[in-house]
């Protein structure tokens, strides 16, 4: 290889790799990427043999060119519907209490075993994972087909979740509350 190939194609680094990965995984959670581009696109950062190809993978998940005032003031009220639409919704959900966190996790699926056992062909057999952290309370995809979503974002890794949050298994949904909320109800 010439001096002036090198210059040309740059050997990928970890930390490149690294990078790379951390731009798709902020990607998916910001709803740029579904999760099909992001499983295609994270075998060619992880295959890449030039920097270019990193850039390639990852160059539409730059910072975007601020919008002017009326584009903002438009997008915002295109989307109010929606919000409406939501929280209509979220009232409707049924009421999921969660208990004190402790020690152990709470398991979530359709296996039989399951502490939160749903019977919904949209949730897999062993789908999710809730655990106490602290005072808190964080939910983990265990690699469902159809994914763990909190206030309408697909769960990447870890997520909390606490009262008023809508969390949703598949496509079955609940409404987190706080421990007492439904007996004020009655």
């Amino acid at each position: 290889m010439t001096s002036a190939d090198e210059t040309t194609a740059l050997a990928v680094q970890d930390t490149d790799r690294v990078a790379a990965l951390t731009a798709l995984r902020a990607g998916v959670a910001q709803r740029k990427v579904s999760h099909d581009t992001f499983q295609r696109r994270m075998e060619i950062v992880v295959t890449a043999d030039e920097v270019s190809d990193l850039y390639a993978a990852t160059a539409d998940l730059g910072e975007r060119r601020p919008r002017s005032r009326v584009v903002r003031t438009v997008g915002r009220a295109s989307a109010f519907h929606q919000r409406v639409r939501r929280a209509w919704d979220s009232e409707r959900l049924p009421r999921l209490v969660l208990p004190a966190p402790g020690r152990h996790p709470i398991s979530v699926g359709r296996a039989p075993g399951s502490v939160l056992r749903i019977s919904d062909a949209s949730v897999s057999r062993f789908h999710a994972q809730l655990k106490g952290v602290g005072d808190t309370w964080t939910v983990r995809d265990i690699g469902s087909a159809n994914g763990t979503w909190v206030n309408g974002a697909r769960v990447m890794g870890a997520a909390p979740v606490g009262p008023g949050d809508t969390l949703r298994f598949g496509s079955v949904g609940y409404l987190v509350a706080e421990p007492g909320a439904e007996a004020a109800e009655r």
